[in-house]
């Protein structure tokens, strides 16, 4: 079979995102604060119980919006983890704001909620939690220091969202909250973003600033007879073009959420003891919280280990890759004076964090074993095989009867649904007789899928 590459991310689609779309197209409304935009608004809002969704260019710009509604000015601060994505600072500093980087938890890799205190000053305006890898921080802790020092709280939910704490959504604990919708993340439009508002009072003026700092709704809602510059504000509008492919996410998130947790959580099943053998930390979750699974991560003994399994991953082909070099060692960082910040366990942890994709594709991939000398550990290609690569596994089962196989192609199927495939042929190859032919076995109208079919043929 051909090998072909697993990208790191591939956005599912339900199937209506391009009926959306031309829908967009023939009311010839395809720019922002159209149709679509205005359904994916209002089911946001209905689903979180939000005061209001505005739809965005990205998260960044989302975040953006936030420090013109905050009247963010020179010599201000905002308290934000250094492990992170650079947007979650650029859009403050932007504006002359001073970031303060904060040292993450060992266990969620989020913001370390008892270092927050210290951190704060008189110049201090908000703190940004970041729920990372869809994981909640702990905002009971956060949301008490924030009210004791009257300070708000900006939640950066680029993974989080349909996550929760505490049975409570993630993205409707702070004033507001970000939301991404890029291509790499569960719901995607390829390019897009949300601002979920939670006070009320900030909601006119946001509409403003999302409007290049007019006054362009009150126009649309015949408040005004014609609409000028009012305030301050940028160009962060959504496509209804965009927002017609996100709809289509949206009303099927409960179907693409479960899909991601199933396969995270054979990843996890399947990596277990091979992590434990071998120094290897996996993601946690503590029992308060409900994650996004947004993303399968992978924490290795060293840098050294994490590179050789980058490099193990690529040569098969398998997309792979590390996250945030810490925002506290940067260029820019020295810039604005806070190169001296103590975040230890950043460092660890960036050094030696490898992404795993949750992706789908990965069934069609075969398999090639790894030299020793290139191997990290012996577990290796067995917790590989059994995550990625059914093919693998099938091919063994029916070499292992003494077969060949002549040919092979698996159409897309899920991830977790390997080993019942794997049992099924299992099953037939054990009961069936000899025969010189060539026979067909066809797996075929699983309930997981649906449509998904293996089919796997071989010379007895």
């Amino acid at each position: 079979m051909k090998n072909k590459n697993i990208s790191f991310n591939l956005a599912s689609t339900t199937g209506k995102e391009l009926t959306y779309i031309q829908n967009a197209i023939n009311k010839k409304h395809i720019s922002g604060a159209g149709e679509y935009t205005d359904k994916c608004n209002d089911l946001l809002e209905k689903t979180f119980d939000l005061k209001k969704s505005i739809l965005s260019t990205s998260c960044t710009h989302a975040l953006e919006a936030v420090s013109f509604l905050l009247n963010i000015k020179p010599g201000d601060e905002v308290i934000l983890p250094s492990y992170t994505f650079v947007s979650t600072a650029n859009a403050f500093v932007s504006r002359g704001a001073k970031p303060v980087f904060i040292d993450i938890r060992r266990d969620t890799l989020n913001l370390n909620e008892n270092l927050i205190e210290p951190l704060i000053t008189k110049k201090t305006r908000a703190i940004i939690p970041v729920h990372y890898a869809g994981v909640s921080c702990e905002m009971d802790t956060i949301i008490e220091v924030a009210n004791e020092n009257n300070i708000l709280i900006i939640e950066d939910n680029a993974h989080g969202l349909f996550g929760k704490y505490k049975n409570k959504f993630l993205g409707t604990f702070g004033t507001f909250s970000t939301q991404s919708f890029h291509e790499t993340k569960n719901i995607t439009c390829g390019e897009g973003g949300a601002l979920f508002i939670n006070d009320a009072k900030y909601i006119e003026r946001a509409e403003i600033v999302f409007d290049k700092g007019t006054n362009r709704q009150k126009f649309f809602k015949k408040k005004v007879d014609k609409y000028s510059w009012v305030d301050s504000g940028s160009s962060y509008r959504l496509a209804d073009l965009l927002a017609a492919f996100l709809y289509g996410q949206l009303e099927n998130f409960e179907k693409i959420q479960l899909k991601r947790e199933k396969i995270w959580l054979k990843y996890y099943a399947l990596l277990k003891k091979w992590s434990s053998e071998n120094g290897v930390r996996m993601p946690f979750i503590p029992s308060h919280c409900k994650s996004s699974y947004h993303m399968f991560y992978l924490i290795m003994p060293s840098r050294k280990s994490r590179d050789k399994l980058i490099t193990w991953l690529d040569r098969n082909k398998i997309n792979s890759v590390f996250h945030y070099t810490p925002l506290h060692n940067s260029k820019m960082s020295k810039k604005f004076g806070q190169d001296n910040a103590k975040c230890p366990i950043t460092i660890e942890i960036s050094t030696a964090i490898t992404i795993i994709a949750i992706v789908t594709i990965a069934l069609t991939h075969k398999l090639k074993s790894p030299s020793k000398s290139n191997a990290i550990a012996d577990p290796i290609p067995t917790f590989l095989e059994a995550t990625f690569h059914p093919v693998y596994k099938i091919a063994k089962i029916v070499n292992g009867h003494g077969t060949q196989i002549r040919k092979s192609r698996i159409l897309p199927i899920n991830t977790f649904a390997w080993s019942l495939i794997q049992s099924n042929i299992h099953a037939k190859l054990t009961t069936k007789k000899s025969t010189k032919s060539s026979i067909a076995l066809v797996t075929g109208g699983l309930k997981l899928t649906g449509k998904s079919v293996i089919w796997v043929i071989f010379n007895k």
